[in-house]
């Protein structure tokens, strides 16, 4: 078996223009260095064959130490890359997706999205006649929240043993979805797909990140041309700046009120780079007369993939935090207000595409007031700060509410209380274990998660820049409580993920009296406490 390593362009929107690898070839144990393509022009790719770069450059040795150190040695010209258009065949039929030319920004991606954000979108759902509603409004309150782009971070980086001959392929390594990438190795090695084989690796962790099998096919294409078993490892640093990222998303919500402080209509636009976090019939959609939901997106040729909840994990966040702001503004209790939204939704819902039942919705908000002691004394007299947040995903109903306290000018979460209907529980201990993950690595991300760019570039390679939490940040008790019913089982891992962020900018405006509306949290909540 041969070690393999790839090199990828340091920037998106940049490709291979030529490679000087002498010095690399001379270096001991280096068999051979030669580009590879990965997928071939015109091919029509599937909804996992997100590929941030399809050519790269191959190194192939007897060890990992050898192949690393030959890696530094390449010299290797890059130049810009050219638009493209590929075909996607997704979910929803084909489509031709735009890769534009060009180095991005982050302070560019913004300044799009504030100006894009003015512009009319997409109209999703209209409910009634909002826009009457809104002229005819006592007060109108708007918020906007933004989140950059996140990296899936994997506790390992992604690697993958293949073995490719004249008749068949082997592959062995760590995929979330084997099924979806069978067809593109069996297109690209010119094989039958029953000739392909792939046998499942421990994951070292997925969050969507491994549903996309670029690393099979880079290992499968390497093996093929070298007619020989090969490894392909990634470090740290190819994993982070490879692509694949949760996108960066903004939304701007608008609620009318009348005179008395009661809720006329709402309207939401959400958009992104490069696509949409809205969700056009979820909650509060059906409980609302006067709804109107927009979406808009712009192209980028920064490659983004399914990321732990996709686009719930930031609309839940926006959503929620403007339901609480609301529900100040309006002098109801944050839980009591989603209630009688939700009961209003289960008596009288507006529209017929609501994806929520109103019934387990609410009933988790009850679920969690009980469990969290919700009206106990909170507040600076305790040093105990509480926010609540709820969210449906994935088929399954959560509410969370978290206990925050200030130690050392610094936010410390101590509880998680966690209400969860997702139907039946078949193992209980697993449950609770995956509720846990989700809630902590929710934490992580509000807190800390960003990735930004400049020309083109990721700012962060590894976890000296990449700020994740730590196992002393974590809540030191996260209490998870199930709704015993006979519904079919949904899933936990990605629905116990979207609330959290919601959760803990409420606790933090509690703890601050300044309301959050950019992640990473905790630049703001330093900004205040300074």
């Amino acid at each position: 078996m041969l070690l393999a390593m790839v090199e990828h362009p340091p920037a998106f929107g940049m490709r291979v223009k030529s490679v000087d690898d002498r010095a690399a070839r001379a270096m001991p144990g280096i068999q051979d260095v030669f580009i590879i393509k990965t997928l071939e022009d015109g091919y029509e790719r599937n909804a996992f064959d997100t590929t941030s770069f399809t050519e790269l450059v191959a190194i192939v040795g007897k060890t990992t130490w050898e192949v690393m150190n030959a890696k530094k040695a390449l010299k290797i010209e890059w130049e810009p890359d050219v638009e493209k258009q590929v075909v996607v065949s997704g979910w929803t039929g084909k489509q031709t997706v735009k890769i534009p030319a060009g180095l991005e920004s982050t302070a560019d991606h913004q300044a799009k999205m504030t100006e894009r954000a003015k512009q009319p979108g997409k109209i999703e759902r209209r409910d009634g006649d909002p826009e009457t509603a809104f002229r005819q409004a006592a007060r109108v309150i708007e918020r906007t929240y933004t989140a950059p782009f996140l990296a899936h971070n994997t506790m390992e980086p992604v690697s993958c043993y293949a073995h490719v001959t004249a008749d068949q392929a082997e592959i062995y390594g760590p995929i979330q979805a084997p099924e979806f990438i069978v067809r593109t190795l069996a297109a690209r090695l010119a094989l039958p797909k029953e000739k392909v084989k792939i046998r499942l690796a421990r994951m070292g962790g997925g969050f969507g990140l491994r549903a996309y099998g670029h690393h099979m096919v880079e290992a499968a294409v390497i093996s093929q041309k070298l007619n020989a078993p090969v490894k392909l490892v990634y470090t740290r640093e190819d994993d982070m700046t490879y692509g694949i990222y949760r996108p960066t998303y903004t939304a701007t919500y608008r609620a009318a009120l009348d005179a008395e402080n009661r809720l006329l209509a709402l309207h939401v636009k959400a958009g992104g780079i490069p696509e949409s976090p809205l969700h056009a019939n979820r909650f509060p959609a059906g409980a609302i007369d006067n709804y109107l939901a927009e979406s808009w997106e712009i192209d980028s040729n920064i490659t983004i993939g399914a990321f732990r909840a996709p686009r719930s994990n930031f609309i839940a966040s926006a959503e929620q935090c403007f339901l609480d702001e609301l529900a100040e503004a309006m002098g109801k209790d944050p839980i009591d207000f989603r209630i009688e939204l939700l009961d209003r939704a289960r008596r009288q819902p507006v529209g017929k595409n609501n994806d929520y039942d109103a019934e387990r919705y609410a009933g988790v908000l009850k679920l969690v007031r009980e469990k969290s002691n919700w009206n106990a004394s909170q507040g600076k007299k305790t040093n105990v700060f509480r926010g609540v947040s709820a969210y449906f995903c994935h088929n399954t109903y959560v509410a969370e509410v978290i206990d925050l306290v200030v130690k050392n000018k610094k936010p410390v979460v101590q509880k998680v209380t966690a209400a969860v209907d997702c139907g039946i529980v078949v193992n209980r201990d697993a449950a609770i274990n995956m509720a846990q993950g989700g809630i902590v690595d929710g934490i992580g991300n509000a807190l800390y998660g960003e990735l930004t760019f400049r020309n083109g570039k990721p700012s962060k390679s590894n976890f000296n820049t990449y700020r994740m939490i730590r196992h002393s940040e974590a809540p030191k008790a996260v209490d998870v409580h199930f709704v015993d019913n006979q519904m079919d089982p949904t899933g936990l891992g990605e629905p116990l993920f979207p609330p959290v962020f919601a959760a803990m900018a409420n606790a933090m405006y509690k703890a601050t009296s300044r309301r959050f509306y950019t992640q990473p949290f905790l630049k703001q909540w330093d900004q205040n406490m300074g």
